[in-house]
């Protein structure tokens, strides 16, 4: 039996690009320019997602400044590789609110956009989600693109994606962006899920070793690092050409006024 949601108390959210951020008019960004990267798990392809977008919007021409969730030092050295701008921690358990938002505020005045790569599963903190990156997510009032880890699974992501958009009503999910894809073919039944759970799909990035970041690459040494910026280029390339086409487009970011009822089920 098909059921359907509830939506006497659903109101009508504004498109996620207005008031988001700084203006990027002319950048093919529209003014979707704040927004955090988060995923269901840790392993997902978070830091490799991040660093080819960074990478990809710096050849660009813009000035993108990137933050990290956490006192994580690793992948802010990888955030400043990929984007020539130092990157900032953002810390929610050691630090206040009002602290983290003058960082945020304070490191990306003057920046084209604004990246905030999240810490192991979106909702996932010290105490429950507190720490978390939904937490300042919703903290600095910017959308998620949150990233699924799509290997041995196809349709089955839909009840995932569809508890992470309705898990908490104050946090918004901007869409979503597949890694480990197989084929063309297997991206068809993941966007067929994302459709059927009411959340933009937002492109993918293929299976690939060599986009795979080795265990506790710390970057440390000539040899690391000219292999990290290999990573950085393959990741970049990948994403200009699966994600960014998408991310030109402005209406690839609007929410549904109602969301649709999940297809299938008992």
């Amino acid at each position: 039996m098909e059921k359907s949601l509830d939506t006497n108390n659903v109101t009508t959210p504004l498109p996620l690009w207005e008031g988001q951020g700084v203006g990027l008019e002319g950048s093919g960004l529209g003014a979707f320019s704040s927004f955090l990267i988060g995923a269901a798990t840790s392993n997902s392809g978070k830091t490799t997602f991040t660093m080819g977008l960074l990478r990809a919007l710096r050849d660009r021409g813009l000035k993108v400044q990137p933050y990290k969730c956490g006192p994580d030092y690793i992948d802010t050295m990888f955030h400043e590789m990929a984007s020539g701008h130092e990157s900032v921690n953002l810390d929610t358990y050691m630090a206040s609110d009002e602290h983290v938002k003058e960082v945020f505020q304070r490191y990306g005045e003057d920046a084209d956009v604004r990246i905030v790569e999240g810490v192991m599963g979106l909702f996932d903190g010290y105490d429950k989600s507190k720490g978390s990156s939904a937490e300042i997510a919703m903290l600095l009032d910017i959308p998620v693109i949150l990233v699924v880890n799509a290997k041995s699974v196809a349709y089955s992501v839909a009840p995932l994606i569809y508890g992470f958009k309705h898990f908490n009503p104050k946090l918004k999910i901007a869409g979503v962006v597949f890694n480990m894809v197989a084929s063309e073919n297997h991206y068809t039944f993941l966007k067929q899920a994302c459709e059927d759970a009411g959340v933009p799909c937002l492109g993918y990035m293929l299976r690939n070793r060599d986009l795979i970041i080795p265990g506790r690459h710390l970057g440390l040494t000539i040899e690391a690092r000219e292999e990290t910026e290999e990573l950085i280029s393959l990741a970049a390339k990948e994403v200009e050409e699966h994600v960014l086409r998408n991310l030109t487009h402005p209406q690839s970011f609007q929410t549904h006024p109602l969301t649709p009822p999940i297809k299938g089920g008992e």
